[in-house]
């Protein structure tokens, strides 16, 4: 196959993806034998968006989502989602100041670089909408004021399933403002034989070192967008999204958002192996990640045991390759 490569690089992408990959292994430091899930989580920073960490508990969701923050030198706030948050404890609040005799703007955890989401869906909807503007507009309304969002922002969600008890499934419209959702599962026997070396004594966290810089992040991810995309592989990704509007197993399919999040994706994917173009294996590793969480199945599809993500598989191996 014959892949159109486009423009050629900017001169300062291979340097900024040695940063990310110095990155990529502070995280595997802490995070043993997961290095798919260190390079989505790395994969959806660079795209500018956020990521959903789902699994049962233990597995280390909060471990990946911190290993990520502490890697790189930038403002990092964590809020612990419980049934009793509200959501101005997420974006601030207009207190009052006698001093002054003015109400003053007290920011919340929101405004920070990165932010850590603990089990956010043990919190009540009401809580979790409080997310909605943050995410995909990068802006905070309060009492009729906007507040802009510093760059890079990225929200690092974790869940419990919702069989779980205690906990409150994400409105439709929350899920799909995350970019990718990363399922990390259980380690083999090795990499648990390392996990049992290196935190049985003391956190790997406490000795891991930012590997790059707030400003560093901006710029890779600014070199992102310039990663070529060739019109076949624009049809291929919409080909993809439509087939999951049609597909009999799914009563809800992927949103233009969705798209647009996967064609993003994919330019930071090719730029982590340093490609400055898109080629059709990016589309295609990363297809279930980006769209599985957003897919609703129909009832018969979920008595029959047909996941979102077998459904996203069937539809890859079917549609036709794009060629040059």
């Amino acid at each position: 196959m014959v892949v159109d490569t486009g423009p050629q690089a900017e001169p300062k992408l291979e340097e900024l993806v040695e940063v990310a990959h110095r990155v990529s292994a502070a995280m595997q430091t802490v995070i043993s034998g997961k290095p798919a899930a260190v390079r989505l989580a790395l994969t959806v920073l660079l795209a500018e968006g956020h990521v959903l960490i789902e699994d049962v508990p233990g597995v280390g969701k909060t471990i990946l989502a911190k290993a990520l923050a502490r890697s790189i030198d930038c403002s990092v706030r964590r809020v612990q989602f419980t049934p009793d948050l509200l959501p101005s404890d997420i974006t601030g609040v207009s207190a009052y100041n006698q001093e002054i005799r003015e109400f003053e703007f007290k920011p919340g955890p929101i405004f920070a670089n990165i932010v850590l989401g603990d089990e956010i869906n043990r919190a009540s909807p009401k809580t979790q909408s409080a997310l909605l503007e943050c995410m995909e507009e990068r802006q905070v309304t309060v009492d009729g004021a906007t507040y802009q969002l510093e760059r890079p922002f990225m929200v690092i969600a974790t869940q419990n399933p919702v069989e779980m008890e205690g906990t409150y499934p994400l409105p439709e419209a929350q899920r799909d403002r995350f970019t990718a959702r990363i399922a990390i599962g259980y380690p083999d026997t090795e990499a648990e034989l390392a996990m049992l070396e290196a935190h049985g004594s003391a956190s790997p966290l406490d000795d891991l070192k930012p590997a790059a810089h707030a400003s560093d992040v901006r710029a890779l991810s600014t070199a992102v967008r310039q990663v070529h995309v060739a019109e076949q592989l624009r049809r291929y990704v919409i080909s993809v999204v439509n087939a999951t509007r049609t597909a009999k197993e799914l009563r809800l399919g992927a949103s233009p958002r969705a798209a647009l999040h996967l064609l993003r994706a994919s330019r930071a994917y090719a730029a982590l192996d340093g490609r400055n173009f898109v080629i059709p294996d990016d589309v295609q590793a990363l297809a279930v990640p980006v769209l599985a969480h957003r897919l609703l199945p129909t009832a018969e599809a979920l008595v029959g045991q047909e996941l979102p993500e077998q459904v996203i598989s069937s539809i890859i191996n079917r549609l036709p390759v794009p060629v040059r």
